[in-house]
């Protein structure tokens, strides 16, 4: 990335279900939904979004072969996007399984995001 605008970090978890993905996607979301940029287009190449770089760094803390990378991009509306995945994040209990929340046991996984946007 040849210029870096911002940083903004976000934390998201899954509850139920021990799903990375879930966990990374909120994290993600939690990185950008406090956020407005208007005068970015001004910078950019060509003044489009999509010349937009995005590099997103998640720390999970395991199962990261089941993380889909796809659907965590899809949280981000413009940009070309990359993703990093680290070792990071937490693991921890919640205290109940509800299986009517497909909970295989009673984890709680906490994925860290970063996420960079320049061009």
């Amino acid at each position: 990335m040849e210029k870096l605008f911002f940083v903004q970090l976000g934390m998201g978890t899954d509850l139920h279900g021990q799903s990375v993905t879930k966990a990374a996607i909120r994290a993600v979301q939690n990185a950008i939904h406090h956020n407005s940029m208007p005068g970015l287009r001004s910078v950019l190449p060509e003044g489009s979004l999509y010349n937009m770089k995005v590099n997103v760094k998640l720390a999970v803390p395991c199962e990261r072969e089941t993380l889909d990378e796809d659907a965590v991009k899809a949280v981000l509306p413009y940009g070309q996007v990359t993703i990093e995945v680290v070792d990071g994040g937490m693991v921890t209990t919640s205290g109940v399984v509800l299986p009517d929340k497909q909970d295989k046991n009673d984890l709680i996984y906490v994925v860290i995001a970063s996420v960079e946007v320049g061009y």
